[in-house]
Parts: C-alpha cells; sequence; structure tokens
C-alpha cells in the first residue's frame, strides 16, 4: 500500500512523486491544528536531566483537570499509536468489533493479534457479543459523533461481560463536552487522547489513555520507567493548563473551517469532519488528489474509497488563496 494511503503526513514520499509542483508545498494532509500551542515557551533544561516522578505528576494532574476527570485514571503514553498497538497484549479478547470507516490503525492492531474482528458502521450494537467494541468519537475521517448516553450504556454492557470499550478521542478537545473524559478509570472503559492534533505537536509523541487502575499497571510494566520525554512533559504541562489558548484556539478553528468549506463548497460537496478537516464529496477523489498534486496540494485520500477527499486546514490567505485557484481549475 502507498504510504500515503496508510496516513497523511507523508509530504517528503509525496513530493518526490511530483518533482515539478510548485513550492512551498501545502500539506492538508492531516488532521492537525497549523496554529501549533508555542512550544518553545519550554524549559530548555528538560533536555539535559532525565524526567522526575514530579514532572510526570504535573503533566498529568493538568491533564485531568483539562479532560475534567480524576487524576488517578490518567496514563501517559508516547503518543496513542502506541496505546493501539499494546492493547491487543494486555486484553487479550477474542472478538473485536471495530467502527468502519475510521483511522485504520485500530482495526490493523486487531487483525495483527489475530482477533475475530467486525468491521461496520455501528460498532455499539455489538456490545453484548463482542469482548471489545472501538470507536472514534468524533470519528476520523467523517467526524460522526456518537451520544455521550449511548457510549455509557455500551460501556455498562460490555463491563458486566468483563469487556470493554475503546474509544479514541485525538479530536476531542474541538468539543469538550462530548469526551467521556469525567469517567476516566472506569470499569470497562478506555478512552484515548492525543495532544498531537488541537495542541498541534504531533512530533512531540505525547497522549493519554484513561484506564482503571490494573490496566494502567500493565501499560505502564510495557511502556517502562521513561516511557514520556522531559520536554514532552514540560510541554504537555503547559499546554493543558493554558485554558486562555485553547480557547481562543476553537475560536480560531471554527473561522478557518468556515472559509474552509467556502472554498470547498465552490466545486465539491462538504459531507462531515470537524473544525480540523473537512470530509468531501469528490467524483474520482483518486484523480483529484493527484491533480491537486500537480498543483503542490496534498490532501488525504482512501484506499477504500474513490469519492472522498479529507482535506485540513490551509495555514495561511495564501495557502487558502492556491487551494481555491487549483479546486477551480480542476473541476
Amino acid at each position: 500500500m502507498s504510504d500515503d494511503l496508510r496516513h497523511g503526513g507523508a509530504l517528503d514520499r509525496v513530493a518526490s512523486q511530483f518533482p515539478t509542483a510548485p513550492l512551498p508545498w501545502i500539506d492538508l494532509s492531516t488532521g492537525i491544528n497549523p496554529w501549533p500551542w508555542p512550544a518553545e515557551q519550554a524549559d530548555p533544561e528538560t533536555f539535559f536531566r532525565l524526567p522526575t516522578q514530579s514532572d510526570i505528576d504535573r503533566c498529568r494532574v493538568a491533564m485531568a483537570d483539562a479532560f475534567s476527570g480524576p487524576v488517578s485514571g490518567v496514563t501517559l503514553v508516547p503518543g496513542t499509536e502506541i496505546a493501539i498497538r499494546l492493547l491487543p497484549k494486555v486484553l487479550n479478547p477474542k472478538t473485536v468489533a471495530v467502527l468502519s470507516p475510521t483511522y485504520g490503525d485500530h482495526a490493523e492492531s486487531w487483525r495483527v493479534a489475530g482477533v475475530k474482528l467486525i468491521e461496520t458502521t455501528d460498532p455499539l450494537k455489538h456490545a453484548d457479543i463482542a469482548d471489545v467494541v472501538v470507536v472514534c468519537n468524533p470519528n476520523n475521517p467523517d467526524g460522526q459523533c456518537f451520544d455521550t448516553d449511548r457510549l455509557m450504556d455500551a460501556r455498562n454492557r460490555l463491563a458486566q461481560r468483563g469487556g470493554w470499550l475503546i474509544v479514541d478521542e485525538a479530536y476531542a478537545e474541538l468539543s469538550p463536552g462530548r469526551s467521556l473524559g469525567a469517567h476516566a478509570g472506569s470499569e470497562g472503559l478506555i478512552v484515548l487522547r492525543s495532544t498531537g492534533k488541537f495542541f498541534g505537536l504531533p512530533g512531540l509523541r505525547l497522549g493519554a489513555a484513561l484506564v482503571p487502575s490494573n490496566l494502567a499497571d500493565a501499560l505502564e510494566q510495557l511502556l517502562g520507567v521513561w516511557r514520556i520525554s522531559g520536554p514532552a512533559l514540560e510541554i504537555g504541562t503547559q499546554a493543558y493548563s493554558d485554558v486562555r489558548w485553547q480557547q481562543a484556539t476553537r475560536r480560531r478553528l471554527v473561522s478557518a473551517r468556515q472559509r474552509l468549506d467556502a472554498i470547498l463548497n465552490e466545486c465539491h460537496e462538504v459531507t462531515g469532519g470537524t473544525d480540523l478537516f473537512r470530509y468531501v464529496s469528490v467524483g474520482n477523489a483518486h484523480e483529484k488528489w493527484y491533480q491537486l498534486c500537480k498543483h503542490g496540494i496534498y490532501t488525504r485520500r482512501f484506499e477504500w474509497s474513490r469519492s472522498h477527499l479529507r482535506i485540513g486546514l490551509p495555514a495561511t490567505p495564501e495557502a487558502e488563496a492556491r487551494l481555491r485557484l487549483a479546486m477551480s481549475l480542476e473541476r
């Protein structure tokens, strides 16, 4: 499978296929905030010493406050991708129901584990037969959201049988009211949170698994003592504590998403997404992706669909203008 079909963010590989494309490239292939939290504010001393337990505790407290949940339910992980890969090892289920389409690594991790995999548009319906149910809320790439009461009902049904509901909340900062963070540590519930998307810091490799204590112990044994770098702990603590930045960023992202919708709706139909990316219906999506690449604009296409693209937020007025021109030329 081509790198760009599995994930966005493969700009180096894609750019090498289009050597005559105009520069600079505009990377709209990810749902990452193009205006990140100012990480340069972090204390440079953290690069020169091992992280301490106090560093870890401060970061957990800041996250718990941001998630409106208990500190005891927060387990730090070096990016939620690691947690997605480790959960099959610590849960060891037989049958897993996964939302489809969604972030592809969820199904992939369970497929590699050799479980019976049910890929479905409504995995919550399988809470009485599956050992694990996996959803993204809001979903990537279409932005679908699940009702909190329905999620908790599925969690209750699964927990009664020793099962688990996994909710990937990579984009939950956009709509905190939808989060299950307040239920962190509940039996049968695993919530994954990411610093990469809303805070625009994917290279930090910092995330959280909100899990009961027995599962936290199992994950920590696998991850080891210094699983999070000192700089990541420092930046995470400050970013999650910066409520004013978070509030201003939500407003900024809404405005940027509205401008992007205006551009996209001139030529195509926006059918879903979030304030960090839009899900667009396109007649021949792979051809459209190719033509946009020729204009130096990298979007997200999918192996499983020839009629959809996911398009992130342009970071500048110049990038917006280039996207509008490219879209109009390739109708």
